[in-house]
């Protein structure tokens, strides 16, 4: 991958003359992890910085090794398994963290004129297993937000992500530090992580319940990562609709499979966040075919969605060239770009 600024190069479809996005559009990014969305130079620096100690030596080994090339990740957890082993390690100091969150949303505004961006991350994946101090991480992500919307006049809010591999504890600690920092730049959570068992959250389906009404009490937003794998299908859509009763839900292609989720989706107006290029990535869908496809059922339903990037740098793209590229494939028509735009300024949890 290169580090180049998007902003002066030119897709291939763009060049063909295909249809693209009108570039004075301003956008709105509702799903993009902290973990996949910096620059390989700067998770190099930083990486160097703090002295780590690296599998590889060169620069273009390491771009290699923090992106999710096609030839070596054909699934979720091989997605997954680049961010754990390596974006999310080297990010875990208030430093790290602090200019990551930084330089997310300079590029995004700069490559894709993004001016309101939900940034999402698990900040008890930066805090190197309890070594380093929550709040300084926390502190650290608001830091370089504040600081990087004060420079390009954008908003910008963070979401902390509940992790399904964690122990309830965990994660009730996380939603605990949501409702501290609300009103201070933290606007939700989230639950992230590989679906094999529906909502897999075992016996702690009611205490999670729960958990979520009382973020919603407090004026958290709600998403959930579900149905964007095979293996939860349509079922998995549906346990988190009913358990969860989330504003939002992340991905949700699996909803296409089931006339009642589509329904339940619509009745409680739950958006969609389909994010294009990871769903390819991760073989959540064959081909931009079976994307369109997926995309007009929720249409003729009634069913709302948003398109976004979800690791724009881990992916190699950013999210006006995600536009762009279902626009030139035929995936949107230039109404339905539109209608996600807005939809997404409607669902943001930024207020």
């Amino acid at each position: 991958m290169s580090d180049v600024d998007y902003t002066m190069v030119q897709p291939p479809f763009e060049r063909r003359g295909a249809a693209r996005l009108d570039p004075s559009i301003e956008l709105c990014d509702l799903h993009i992890h902290v973990g996949g969305a910096v620059a390989p130079h700067v998770l190099w620096s930083i990486a160097h910085e703090h002295g780590f100690k690296l599998p590889v030596k060169s620069y273009w080994e390491f771009c290699d090794l923090v992106t999710a090339r096609p030839e070596k990740v054909a699934s979720l957890g091989e997605y997954l398994a680049i961010l754990h082993q390596w974006t999310e390690k080297i990010q875990s100091s208030p430093h790290a963290i602090e200019r990551s969150v930084y330089e997310i949303i300079g590029k995004e505004y700069r490559s894709s004129r993004v001016t309101a961006i939900e940034l999402r991350f698990n900040p008890m994946k930066r805090n190197l297993g309890g070594e380093r101090d929550l709040d300084h991480i926390i502190h650290a992500a608001l830091r370089g937000m504040e600081r990087a919307c004060l420079e390009y006049s954008c908003r910008a809010g963070l979401m902390f992500c509940l992790a399904r591999e964690f122990d309830y504890e965990l994660n009730e600690i996380i939603v605990r530090k949501a409702e501290k920092y609300l009103g201070r730049g933290v606007i939700g959570i989230d639950v992230a992580g590989p679906e094999r068992h529906g909502l897999e959250f075992g016996a702690d389906v009611d205490a999670y319940r729960e958990l979520f009404a009382r973020a919603r009490h407090a004026g958290l937003g709600t998403t959930v990562h579900t149905g964007e794998t095979s293996h939860t299908a349509a079922p998995g859509v549906l346990a988190v609709i009913e358990h969860l009763q989330p504003a939002r839900i992340g991905h949700g292609l699996a909803a296409a499979q089931s006339e009642e989720a589509m329904r339940k989706l619509v009745e409680r107006n739950i958006v969609l966040e389909i994010c294009p290029s990871s769903n390819l990535r991760t073989r959540a869908v064959s081909d931009l075919d079976e994307l369109g496809a997926i995309l007009r059922r929720f249409d003729e339903h009634g069913v709302r969605y948003t398109i976004n990037t979800d690791g724009p740098y881990l992916l190699d793209t950013h999210l006006r060239g995600e536009f762009d590229m279902l626009l030139s494939h035929g995936v949107l028509t230039a109404e339905g770009a539109l209608r996600c735009i807005e939809t997404a300024r409607q669902a943001t949890f930024l207020r």
